[in-house]
C-alpha cells in the first residue's frame, strides 16, 4: 500500500497568516505613534482660558467665520466717511451679532478702547518718545483688563484734525467693530495712574455716553456756563444709533461745515471762560447737552464720583500719598502682597477694593490737558518741563504697579531706572 503524502493542515496556514497580518498593523502603528509624538507640541495641561471681558479665548487656533448671509458690510451705499449718516444701525447691527453667535455672548460688557495721536512726526524733540509710553500705559491697561484697543495716526476727513479728529475715528470704529457695546475713547496724553480699576458699567445701564463732568455746571444757570463743565478728552459711547446720530450733529459744529465761524460766535457768547474763537469738541458736546437735554441729556452720564480723568496739576504732587495709603491696605492684609500672575492680577484688585472704599484712592486717568507732548505748545501757564517731568512721573507710577508682577519697580519716579522689588511676603 501506497504511503499517504504530507499535507499542511488548514489551521495552521490561517494562523501564520493572522499573525503575519498582526505584526504588520503592530509595525504601522508603532511607526505612526512615533512621528505623531515627535512631532507633537506639549502643552503641559494649558487650557485657553478666555481674557475677561473680551469674549475671545487666549491663542484660539480657529480663526473667527464669517457666514455668507448678507449683512450691512454688503450694503454698497455702507460709508465709513462721516459725513455720511448711519440709519437703522441697531437693527444692522442686531442682525450681524444674531450671525455671530459666539462674538455676541458677553458682548454688552464689550469694550473697545481707542486713541491715537497726529500722522506726522512730534516737533517736540522728545515728543515721540513719551507717545510711545503713553500708549504702552494704554496697552498695559487693556492687556490687565481683557480690552481690544486701536491706536489711529490718520485724519479720517481732511478738515477734522486737532481734537476733532476723534469724531470721524469712533464713528468708523463702531462700524468696523459691531461686537463692541462700548467705544472708550482716551486722549493720547491721557494717562492711566490705577491699573487695577475697572469702569463700573452697570452703573451706565440706561445711558449712551459717560464723561467726566458736573451736572450743575452742564445743565445750571444759562448765565453763566464754563467750558470746563466736563471734559471730552476721555468718554465712553455705547455703539448705538443713538450715538451715531449725536455724533452727526456734534460734527455738525466742527470745522468742515459753512458754520464753523459763527459756532465759534456762538460758543464764545454762551462760555464767557472760553479762551479761543474757533469752536472746540468739547464746548460744542456741552451746548448741545444742555439746550436739547431731552435728546442728549438724559442718555448722558456726567460721572464725577471717581477720577474717569483728573487734571493733572490737582493730583501728580499726591502720588507718594497714594502709594503710601495702597501699601498700608497690604500691611493690614498680606495676601495682597503675595506674589501672583499677571492674569489673576484683577482677583487682587478686586481684594484690594475693600479696602480701598473710604479711603483716599489713585486717580484712574490722570489727564495732561495742555500739554501737548508731541508739538510742545503747552498752556504759558506753566513750562514745558513741568509738564513732561510730571509725565514721567505719572507713567512710572502707572508703570509700579505692572512691573510689579514682573519682580521689579521705579524707586525713584522721576526715573525709569528700576530695581529688584523685595517683599516680605507674610508679617
Amino acid at each position: 500500500m501506497a504511503k499517504p503524502t504530507h499535507q499542511s493542515r488548514p489551521c495552521t496556514d490561517g494562523f501564520s497568516f493572522l499573525a503575519g497580518l498582526f505584526f504588520a498593523l503592530f509595525f504601522v502603528w508603532f511607526f505612526w505613534c512615533f512621528i505623531a509624538l515627535y512631532h507633537h507640541k506639549p502643552n503641559f495641561g494649558f487650557l485657553p482660558f478666555p481674557i475677561p471681558g473680551s469674549g475671545y479665548a487666549a491663542h484660539d487656533p480657529n480663526p473667527q467665520p464669517d457666514p455668507i448671509d448678507t449683512t450691512f458690510y454688503d450694503d454698497p451705499e455702507l460709508s465709513y466717511f462721516i459725513e455720511s449718516p448711519v440709519k437703522n444701525w441697531d437693527q444692522k447691527r442686531r442682525v450681524w451679532l444674531d450671525l455671530h453667535p459666539s462674538l455676541a455672548s458677553g458682548s454688552r460688557d464689550r469694550v473697545l478702547l481707542v486713541t491715537g495721536s497726529q500722522p506726522s512726526k512730534c516737533k517736540n524733540p522728545i515728543g515721540d518718545h513719551l507717545l510711545l509710553r503713553l500708549f504702552k500705559n494704554k496697552v498695559d491697561y487693556c492687556r490687565l483688563h481683557g480690552h481690544d484697543i486701536f491706536y489711529n495716526n490718520a485724519y479720517l476727513h481732511p478738515k477734522m484734525d486737532s481734537y476733532w479728529a476723534k469724531l470721524p475715528v469712533i464713528r468708523a470704529t463702531m462700524l468696523a467693530h459691531p461686537e463692541a457695546e462700548w467705544i472708550w475713547w482716551i486722549d493720547s496724553d491721557a494717562v492711566f495712574t490705577d491699573m487695577e480699576f475697572r469702569v463700573p458699567l452697570g452703573r451706565y445701564e440706561n445711558h449712551n455716553l459717560v464723561v467726566h463732568g458736573w451736572p450743575n455746571m452742564v445743565y445750571g444757570d444759562i448765565y453763566n456756563k464754563s467750558w470746563t463743565g466736563l471734559n471730552a478728552g476721555v468718554l465712553l459711547i455705547r455703539n448705538c444709533q443713538w450715538s451715531m446720530d449725536l455724533i452727526d450733529e456734534w460734527a455738525s459744529i466742527g470745522p468742515q461745515t459753512p458754520d464753523f465761524e459763527n459756532w465759534g460766535r456762538i460758543l464764545t457768547s454762551v462760555f464767557k471762560d472760553k479762551p479761543f474763537p474757533l469752536p472746540d469738541d468739547q464746548s460744542a458736546l456741552i451746548y448741545l447737552l444742555f439746550t436739547d437735554e431731552e435728546r442728549w441729556g438724559k442718555k448722558t452720564y456726567l460721572e464725577w464720583e471717581y477720577y474717569l480723568e483728573a487734571y493733572w496739576i490737582g493730583v501728580v504732587g499726591k502720588y507718594d500719598n497714594f502709594t503710601e495709603s495702597y501699601a498700608e491696605t497690604e500691611r493690614n492684609d498680606s495676601g495682597l502682597r503675595r506674589r501672583h500672575a499677571e492674569k489673576v492680577n484683577e482677583w487682587y484688585g478686586a481684594k484690594r477694593e475693600t479696602y480701598i472704599k473710604g479711603r483716599v484712592r489713585r486717580p484712574f486717568v490722570t489727564h495732561f490737558t495742555g500739554c501737548q507732548p508731541c508739538s510742545g505748545e503747552h498752556n504759558p501757564q506753566y513750562t514745558g518741563d513741568s509738564c513732561w517731568d510730571e509725565m514721567n512721573r505719572a507713567l512710572n507710577f502707572a508703570d509700579n504697579q505692572v512691573l510689579r508682577n514682573y519682580g521689579f519697580v521705579h524707586p525713584d519716579l522721576s526715573s525709569s531706572t528700576v530695581s529688584v522689588l523685595l517683599e516680605r511676603l507674610i508679617d
